[in-house]
């Protein structure tokens, strides 16, 4: 019975809740602390919480804190149950004087505020001597979303065994680590020091004063056998931030230089129908990022075709400056002759230097479009005519005249009239042995049969390029082919077929010479030149049939 009441009296106590807190404490590991010095604040509740956490919101105004760990436990000491809850979190001040943290409230239940006192580093000389941290900012003036280059350098004079740095802050700008850290030696004042750099891309957003606080540095080194606490605050950096001026027009460029250059491949300034040109710009800019840099106006130009192909940018840190640089490249496809004068090019951009809008030009160039000298000019047709001309017989001698009488005819009247036939007769064979055609000569049979094979085997070679998808090889036989099959230049063939192989050698052009890839079945286009044989053939029998 004994047994059963005790057990019965140990689950009700477990499952009551307490209806409050007994006693609510906050409480810090050290006081006085150095800036930049973390400190632990703890904050313990007697009694049941049931999930509820104390508000830690307004100590954030004044200190910079971290995640709260919670912890609980539950003690049962001669039948007497008690528990308890505790919040731990990480707090640091990144400056000097008296601080009040205030009281914590959970169900109703308060704790005492803490009197603190942050003492100023130069009171702690020797730890300095041991570690300290610098900062740089590289160029020091600003305009908005103008970049510059934030250096910090940890210098550590003991042996370290465990080191935490945080990230430099600045309200309405972004700070980007660049890179990895650094690490190297230098002497100071007769001591040798072990130096980590980190730098940072500091851009900010909004123009106005502003201010970027220093890391701060927390670790461990040793001294002896035994170790010991370590912490160091950068110093903070004022800045002023200028606005954009209100006369600059286009993409919003802050530099202190700006180079625009061009590469041609081939350099010569003639060059020949449908052979393509590479035309490579650089543009290479200081104190911006590389996602700053704006994508290049190319004007189109009557007569050619322009294909934009990768564009590749970069960025880099070099004598405390933001280096950026973008290089992109175009196809450029002449596609007739004559002269043709590509129109100048000009980037504006705000120099920070002279405070001044500038320009990267690129000047003016001329080039000559010839026609390619191994292609055939195509023959020039002159227009048939429906009407058939008749063979003219060559003028004979004339024929005698014969007059008939109405009395019957002698033998000497036959023999006449049997004369003038066999004249006629032998005037007839006379004109049909001149206008018969002579023969070909054997050299001209000869060439012929040979172009007509190399042909063939070019169409041949085709098909099994198509089957390999060698885009570029299949497009070096079709031209070969045209050119031997059919004694025309491929654009000029191109205008005499049907609109579906027009475009399927587009896309294979656009393939090879601008960016935008499309899919191309080189066998349907295979396929459609062996139709264009066969049907030329056909034709080319119908023809004969006709003329014989």
């Amino acid at each position: 019975m004994v047994m059963r009441f005790a057990f019965c009296f140990i689950l009700f106590a477990v499952a009551l809740p307490a209806l409050a807190i007994d006693r609510l404490t906050a409480s810090v590991d050290k006081n006085p602390v150095l800036v930049g010095e973390y400190f632990t604040l703890t904050i313990e509740a007697n009694g049941k919480v049931s999930g509820q956490m104390p508000d830690t919101s307004a100590i954030s105004k004044n200190f910079v804190t971290g995640p709260i760990s919670t912890s609980s436990r539950t003690q049962i000491v001669n039948g007497s149950m008690s528990s308890a809850t505790s919040w731990q979190m990480q707090v640091m001040s990144r400056s000097a004087g008296e601080f009040t943290i205030p009281a914590f409230d959970i169900s109703g239940t308060k704790s005492q505020p803490i009197n603190l006192r942050v003492v100023a580093r130069e009171s702690d000389e020797s730890q300095q001597k041991d570690v300290f941290v610098t900062t740089e900012l590289s160029p020091e003036s600003l305009y908005v979303q103008q970049a510059a280059l934030y250096t910090v350098k940890l210098f550590i004079g003991k042996d370290l065994l465990d080191a935490q740095m945080t990230q430099p802050m600045m309200d309405e700008g972004s700070i980007t680590p660049m890179g990895q850290q650094e690490e190297s030696y230098e002497v100071l004042d007769g001591r040798r020091y072990r130096v980590i750099t980190r730098k940072y891309l500091v851009q900010p957003q909004k123009s106005g004063s502003f201010t970027i606080e220093g890391p701060i540095f927390n670790g461990q080194v040793r001294e002896g056998y035994r170790r010991m606490a370590v912490s160091a605050v950068g110093d903070a950096i004022d800045i002023e931030v200028k606005p954009i001026p209100d006369d600059y027009r286009g993409a919003w460029l802050p530099s202190e230089l700006v180079n625009l250059a061009e590469e041609w491949q081939p350099e010569d300034k003639q060059v020949i129908v449908g052979s393509p040109i590479t035309r490579t710009f650089t543009l290479t800019a200081l104190g911006i990022t590389k996602e700053q840099m704006p994508d290049l106006d190319i004007p189109s130009v009557d007569g050619f075709r322009i294909y934009p192909d990768e564009t590749d940018r970069n960025q880099m840190a070099r004598d405390g400056r933001v280096i950026s640089q973008m290089v992109a490249s175009y196809a450029l496809l002449p596609q007739k002759p004559g002269k043709y004068t590509l129109p100048e090019i000009q980037l504006p951009w705000f120099n920070t230097v002279i405070n001044r809008i500038q320009y990267a030009t690129l000047p003016a160039r001329t080039i000559e479009v010839i026609a390619d000298p191994n292609q055939p000019q195509q023959p020039v047709v002159q227009p048939q005519t429906n009407a058939i001309t008749q063979p003219v017989a060559p003028p004979s001698e004339p024929e005698p005249t014969i007059i008939y009488k109405d009395s019957e005819k002698s033998w000497l009247d036959w023999l006449i009239m049997c004369l003038g036939y066999v004249l006629w007769l032998a005037t007839l064979l006379t004109f049909l042995f001149k206008k018969s055609p002579a023969p070909l000569q054997t050299s001209s049979t000869n060439d012929q049969a040979t172009v007509t094979t190399d042909a063939q085997t070019k169409l041949k070679l085709l098909g099994k390029v198509a089957k390999q998808n060698d885009l570029r090889q299949f497009y070096t036989l079709l031209r070969a082919y045209v050119e031997l099959e059919y004694q025309q230049s491929l654009k000029a063939w191109l205008s005499q077929q049907p609109t579906e192989i027009r475009e399927e050698i587009a896309k294979l052009q656009a393939s090879l010479y601008s960016s935008n890839k499309q899919q191309v079945e080189l066998v349907t286009l295979y396929n459609y030149m062996n139709k264009i044989k066969k049907r030329s053939k056909s034709d080319a029998k119908i023809h004969l049939e006709t003329l014989y």
